[in-house]
């Protein structure tokens, strides 16, 4: 026994930094893929893999030979399929003070888009506004009409005008400027989505597959107010929902309500 214990390798801090990052990899894949159809897909990969180690035990000659054919075909395969989630995670890996730039946003460009959106709700007029956060979105805002103004409710409405040449299409804004507008997005390829859904919901779901960028979308036939993010939507918000969800999600700290003024004391009179 004491020969055994001596023949085992020593377990160093570099053995367990190695085994610490192998973790920490594994974890944040498991997250990104959660409640995708990733995991499906991960799923029959780890069948094939075990069909393969089976038919080594087993002796499966043809079996092993067919995996062993065919698997490299499905790890290309695989990059293909996932392309849009691997550009989220290397996107995701560069969200850092070194790699990363900080976009200034504040409450007050949240309220702005908050309130033209109920605006716009009530006037039954449609309209998507894109947010931009860690990943870039430079390749939709050219394909628009740049403008780099500052946000403001005055001029979300009249983009959305109906009469005006920029309404049909997305409004972009990065950090606290309107980038561009009537800008064009990709569609969501998602067959399990719901047939009501029109192309501007479709297209803020499928900016939101491709890259971590939030939309808010009114719908021009209902007057419903829908925030997507990361490829799911939510229906049927009013102004102080749409503006708790665009704060959480964009890590904006509200301001504090001001103080109601204290009134003033009145002495009592002298009996």
């Amino acid at each position: 026994m004491s020969s055994l214990l001596l023949r085992l390798p020593e377990f160093t801090w570099v053995d367990l930094l190695d085994v610490l990052i192998v973790g920490f990899i594994i974890y944040q894949l498991l997250q990104f893929i959660r409640g995708t159809h990733a995991v499906q897909m991960a799923l029959g990969g780890a069948v094939l893999v075990a069909f393969y180690w089976v038919s080594q035990l087993l002796n499966l000659e043809t079996v092993n030979w067919i995996l062993r054919t065919f698997l490299p075909y499905v790890v290309f395969g695989v990059i293909v399929i996932f392309q849009a989630e691997i550009r989220k995670v290397l996107a995701h890996l560069g969200k850092t003070p070194l790699f990363g730039f900080s976009k200034q946003r504040t409450e007050e460009v949240i309220d702005e888009v908050v309130l033209a959106a109920t605006t716009l709700a009530a006037q039954r007029t449609g309209a998507i506004v894109v947010l931009e956060r860690d990943m870039g979105l430079r390749s939709y805002i050219e394909t628009g009409i740049a403008l780099d103004a500052y946000v403001t409710y005055d001029l979300l409405i009249s983009i959305f005008n109906p009469g005006t040449p920029l309404h049909d299409g997305a409004v972009i804004i990065q950090g606290n400027r309107v980038a561009a507008a009537a800008c064009f997005l990709p569609l969501t390829v998602n067959p399990q989505l719901s047939r009501e859904l029109g192309s501007r919901h479709r297209a803020a779901i499928g900016v939101t597959e491709d890259t971590d960028a939030l939309a808010v979308v009114v719908s021009e036939e209902t007057g419903v107010i829908s925030l997507v993010v990361g490829g799911r939507i939510r229906r049927e918000l009013d102004g102080a929902s749409l503006k708790s969800a665009l704060l959480d999600a964009l890590e904006v700290e509200q301001a504090p309500a001001p103080a109601a003024p204290s009134t003033p004391g009145v002495p009592a009179r002298e009996k």
